[in-house]
């Protein structure tokens, strides 16, 4: 048995999809098809194709239901979903101040004035966002109203791409899409997968080492994608209630059974705060967390241990 692993960009994100295999005709026909999986996704849910299904519900805001296909919806439903369990600190509605009042390219040279962003954060909404089952309709209720699925498309894609490899019997394996990944069966030792935590200070060092056969894990930090002002590094993470990045948090860790849940927890925990955060994850059956706040402390919800 060995590892087979292919890396390539996917959905604007670096994907690598490892499989244990003895031969690697089958490992490379296996990667092909969670590849093939992922693009196919991609294709639903992007906002950088005119036609996808994402952009049609968009360019209908306030104007009228588009049907989707059920898989769009179903996953729509299920971000609602999220969205009420944090109230409403994850939002697919957020796209409606994306990148007309962010732009994290390192050009940005001042902060949008609070009264800016409060005009525009009235459009993030997720009960705006209006579904009928019936005919799986998706309905955006103010115009100007964006979704997208920057923060649960890749565990989603993760999790599409394991559950193709496992139904051609592929034993184990990893999908990791830049960092939110999921894992099932062992290593080739018959050890099981482990991964590190990733130091905030020194991304390519780890911290901590955690073991994750048969789970996800996704870490969201402020060392991904942020940008410098006077000095101060705000970090991707905007709070939809009042449109400017959140402070305080380095990285969020999230460790459960599914790839798409723990990449949709990793943002709204940051956005709640550590305690408030913390607070929710224990409420919550077989989901775990670690924070590290601005000042590197190490913040757990129950029952983790770290390595």
């Amino acid at each position: 048995m060995k590892t087979y692993s292919q890396s390539l960009k996917l959905m604007g994100n670096n994907f690598t999809i490892s499989v244990v295999a003895e031969q690697e005709a089958f490992a490379q026909t296996n990667i092909e098809r969670a590849i093939a999986e992922i693009r196919r996704i991609e294709q639903l849910f992007t906002t950088y194709k005119d036609d996808s299904q994402t952009n049609r519900i968009n360019k209908n805001a306030g104007i009228a239901p588009v049907t989707v296909d059920q898989e769009v919806f179903d996953l729509i439903e299920r971000s609602i979903s999220i969205s009420k369990i944090t109230q409403g600190a994850f939002d697919i509605s957020y796209g409606s101040i994306d990148t007309s009042l962010w732009n994290f390219d390192k050009t940005m040279t001042a902060l949008p004035s609070k009264e800016e962003a409060r005009k525009r954060v009235h459009l993030i909404n997720y009960k705006n966002i209006i579904l009928d089952k019936s005919n799986y309709s998706v309905f955006l209720k103010e115009k100007g109203m964006r979704i997208g699925f920057g923060g649960i498309g890749k565990g989603y894609a993760a999790e599409r791409a394991k559950k193709i490899l496992i139904e051609n019997k592929v034993i184990s394996g990893i999908i990791n899409a830049s960092g939110d990944l999921t894992t099932w069966g062992k290593q080739p030792n018959g050890k099981q997968w482990t991964i590190g935590i990733a130091n905030p200070d020194q991304p390519t060092a780890a911290f901590s080492f955690i073991e994750i056969s048969d789970k996800a894990v996704a870490t969201s930090g402020n060392y991904e994608k942020y940008i410098l002002i006077d000095g101060q590094k705000y970090s991707h993470t905007i709070d939809p209630k009042t449109g400017l990045p959140i402070r305080g948090i380095k990285s969020v860790t999230i460790i459960c059974n599914n790839a798409e849940l723990a990449d949709a927890m990793t943002t709204p925990i940051a956005i709640m705060g550590i305690q408030a955060g913390l607070y929710l994850i224990n409420q919550i059956p077989d989901l775990y967390c670690i924070i590290i706040d601005d000042n590197n402390k190490i913040y757990t919800s129950k029952n983790i241990n770290l390595q």
